[in-house]
């Protein structure tokens, strides 16, 4: 597995410039290319603004190699010119939005076959908020209240995000959708960092992350690590 950046929401401001410079060293440094996949925000048409952001947002951090890719739908998801783009990443930044849409549009597709490629070679995968929710096994897509199969890029768990406002409240409900499976509540301009081999991993920002099993709560705070092991966490800061 490779390195793995899951946030809460809130990117590209204050809190989140610590978990996206790590992002970066990992990936290689400032010439590394970064390639932000804008699908989840294309239902809306907030697809160009949010992928300006990002743009600027790595920029102000030194990165000097940001692309946007032109992938906003499922044309663009099959296209052999964003595969190839993705393929070549060192830092794949999934933007947050619409899950189920983002999830449609990547599944099976050439573009999401040259992020497993990029992965294999050690590229890093980051997700805000709907790109957080859609790499896990499961998310919960709040327009029809299920849950469904995420792209599965981290085999366990299921991301809520914004967990710090209304994250929290689809805690109760998927507990019992899903109750073998660690719920990973992340707060906004929050993010968590794995480790190479995707068992360990590090809070990084303003927040916290909480984790949920079994009926118990284990909450970190910026700095602290954990593992999800054997569908168990292990608290470890």
């Amino acid at each position: 597995m490779a390195y793995v950046l899951l946030q809460g929401g809130g990117e590209f401001q204050g809190q989140m410039r610590r978990s996206d410079l790590r992002a970066m060293e990992l990936c290689g440094g400032m010439d590394a290319p970064v390639v932000i996949v804008p699908a989840a925000a294309a239902p809306d048409a907030n697809h160009e603004r949010a992928g300006r952001n990002g743009r600027r947002w790595f920029a102000s951090l030194g990165a000097r190699r940001v692309t946007v890719a032109p992938l906003i739908d499922r044309a663009g998801a099959q296209d052999a010119g964003v595969a190839a783009l993705l393929a070549q990443a060192r830092l794949i930044y999934l933007l947050g939005g619409f899950p189920d849409y983002l999830a449609q549009t990547l599944a099976d597709s050439k573009a999401w076959q040259a992020v497993q490629s990029a992965l294999s070679r050690g590229a890093v995968l980051a997700g805000s908020s709907a790109g957080a929710m859609v790499a896990c096994a499961h998310f919960f897509d709040p327009q029809t209240r299920q849950v469904v199969p995420g792209l599965g890029a981290i085999p366990t768990g299921c991301v809520l995000p914004h967990h710090n406002t209304f994250g929290q409240l689809w805690a109760p409900l998927l507990q019992q959708e899903l109750p073998a499976t660690p719920l990973i509540g992340i707060d906004e301009e929050t993010g968590m960092l794995s480790d190479a081999a995707g068992e360990r991993w590090q809070v990084l920002g303003g927040g916290r992350v909480t984790l949920y099993l079994a009926g118990k709560q284990f909450t970190y705070s910026d700095g602290m690590t954990f593992r999800l092991t054997g569908g168990f966490t292990s608290p470890e800061g």
